[in-house]
């Protein structure tokens, strides 16, 4: 799968290791920044483009790490086309993509460890859409609101 990272400062040593992992597994991995350890970066800077290439359909899926994740979260979310959650749980990272669809995954980097992370993403890869009825009558209300925003 082609994968899309970003990160800030906040989130920079988890970004690496995720990185690591998921070019072991065989998977492709575009990276949007931050590229080196700076801590006067902006999370904005790296996850608007990493929100953009997943809505056009540049890569697949793609995780945002800030320190907390809530910033990365509510900053892609501004990016039409972009579902992303806050995700610290294996349920949630499952069920975010089977039953919202989320294209994004954000985590905080100051908040969770690279092997509960690891987990985390790979439960958040293998899960896939499931097209139920009421599902995609949830994701339309969504679509609607975008549509009105724009």
């Amino acid at each position: 799968m082609r994968i899309g990272i970003a990160t800030d400062h906040g989130g920079f040593s988890l970004k690496q290791e995720l990185v690591t992992r998921l070019k072991a597994a065989g998977h492709e991995v575009v990276e949007f920044g931050a590229h080196s350890l700076d801590p006067a970066d902006d999370y904005p800077d790296y996850v608007v483009p990493l929100g953009k290439a997943v809505a056009s359909g540049q890569v697949e899926r793609g995780l945002a790490v800030c320190g907390s994740g809530v910033g990365a979260s509510v900053c892609v979310n501004k990016v039409l086309g972009v579902r992303a959650a806050l995700i610290c749980d294996h349920f949630s990272a499952q069920q975010g993509v089977e039953d919202d669809h989320i294209n994004i995954m954000c985590m905080g980097g100051r908040t969770i460890g690279p092997s509960v992370a690891w987990d985390l993403v790979q439960a958040f890869l293998a899960a896939k859409f499931s097209d139920e009825p009421r599902h995609l009558r949830r994701l339309a209300k969504v679509a609607k609101l975008e549509a009105e925003r724009s």
